[in-house]
């Protein structure tokens, strides 16, 4: 039988959003004391936003169904139709939302260049635009930490407060889509509270790494939130006896924060086993947290030969393949994915090796 069609013995490293809740999390939720949350409620959830508010340092918070919905509600409270929106050419709200931005808030976007997920202050400055009446108006920038698309990098306070005072200086907005927030913040050791200091809104996953089954946090000023509470509202995400999801979120919030140092220090033991493969090549400066990307000749069949071995991974372009530690792989789980890794190099520098003279061209 193909291990890949035998689901208890796949190795799973697509994303950390494949976490199953703890039992502890399952009972909370079995227990969980519910309201309807349109009204405002329900307890739990009531618990759960003023929780996340301290800490993540804000006045209020706003709990969600998804971490796109929450960067789209943010977007869709910060900015109006025709106005333009700066982003890191590979953010999470610009490259993975469905063009939220344009067919939700009716903005355009301007992207910059970053040096893994961050931009240049420089570049951000000449981004926003001088008022004229042939113009849009520049009116929030987004920053994403950690920054998928470059690797689960972080992105310093300092850094995070230089792009903020860039863009507060010139009137303009900042949005933190920090979906692994906690990732960074435990990678630097400093408090999440203080990565978002700087910004005027902010979004953390619960349904990553902190292994919820869904739900994702929106801290702000509580005049921002009681506006995004309307947005949450005209989108669909005004939920009922939420609560049920609530519970495993408090948990999240409080009780699995410091393990994520785990999937950091299996990370990077996966990444440097990848190192030593031929036909891998790997920045190992880039292995900040939990993600690890490497490129091969050919990443779609590296992901199918990975799958054949029992190991699901992702593409992340022609010649990029991603891995995501977790809380669901142990060390065991990482040994097997890297003898899958091992005997995919071996075939993939075997097809190069026969490969017929002018084939590697086309």
């Amino acid at each position: 039988m193909d291990p890949s069609d035998c689901p208890t013995q796949r190795i799973d490293l697509r994303s950390d959003t494949v976490t199953v809740p703890t039992e502890r999390m399952r009972r909370a939720m079995y227990e969980a004391e519910v309201g309807d949350d349109v009204y405002g409620e329900d307890p739990t959830v009531n618990r759960l936003e003023e929780t996340a508010a301290q800490i993540l340092g804000k006045e209020a918070a706003l709990f969600l169904c998804s971490g796109t919905m929450g960067n789209q509600v943010a977007v869709l409270t910060h900015v109006g139709r025709g106005d333009e929106v700066i982003v890191e050419q590979d953010a999470h709200v610009y490259y993975y939302e469905v063009g939220g931005i344009a067919g939700l808030a009716g903005a355009q976007v301007r992207t910059v260049r970053g040096c893994r997920g961050v931009p240049l202050a420089d570049d951000v400055a000449s981004a926003v635009r001088v008022q004229n009446v042939h113009f849009p108006r520049t009116k929030l920038l987004c920053l994403e930490n950690t920054h998928n698309r470059a690797g689960g990098t972080v992105m310093t306070p300092q850094q995070t407060a230089d792009l903020s005072a860039v863009a507060h200086a010139r009137g303009v907005k900042v949005h933190l889509d920090g979906a692994r927030l906690f990732n960074a913040a435990v990678a630097l050791g400093v408090p999440a509270a203080r990565l978002a200091a700087p910004v005027d809104s902010v979004q953390i996953c619960l349904s990553k790494g902190l292994c919820c089954p869904a739900g994702s946090i929106l801290g702000g000023a509580a005049d921002f939130i009681a506006q995004a509470r309307r947005q949450r509202k005209a989108v669909g995400g005004g939920l009922r006896q939420a609560g049920f999801l609530a519970a495993p979120g408090l948990i999240a919030m409080t009780e699995m924060v410091d393990r994520l140092a785990e999937d950091h220090a299996r990370a990077r033991a996966l990444a440097g086993a990848l190192a030593d493969l031929p036909g891998v090549t790997i920045d190992l400066s880039t292995v900040q947290t939990n993600i690890v990307c490497f490129e091969v000749g050919d990443a779609a069949r590296w992901v199918s030969r990975l799958a054949a071995a029992g190991v699901l991974s992702n593409a992340m372009g022609p010649r990029t393949v991603r891995l995501v530690t977790h809380k669901d792989i142990d060390d065991v789980a990482l040994e097997r994915a890297v003898d899958a890794l091992r005997t995919v190099s071996k075939a993939a520098a075997a097809t190069t090796a026969n490969a017929p003279a002018g084939a590697l061209e086309r």
